[in-house]
């Protein structure tokens, strides 16, 4: 399971905050959510600090979201191994 909550919201950006498991139908999850800030064109921040695990979909996602310049916050060194390893 993944809750996302909504820290900060201004007109400009917005910080979600991700707690739990980023797998399996939770990724599409966090998928809509992100296409939606992003399609009012606000910058897009996720905080990880609660991330307890990401699944391969999940790091091709967040990948994914990076290319769009979503910044991520508190991620841990773990998950950050992840995603650079996933681009070489």
């Amino acid at each position: 399971m993944l809750r996302i909550s909504m820290m900060n919201e201004s007109e400009q950006s917005v910080r979600l905050a991700l707690e739990g498991w980023l797998v399996g139908p939770w990724v599409d999850e966090l998928r809509r959510e992100s296409e939606q800030q992003l399609s009012e064109a606000k910058a897009l921040q996720l905080d990880l600090a609660k991330v307890l695990f990401v699944d391969p979909k999940g790091v091709a996602l967040l990948r994914e979201l990076a290319g769009r310049q979503v910044e991520y916050v508190n991620c841990s060194s773990f998950l950050r191994q992840q995603l650079e390893e996933a681009t070489l």
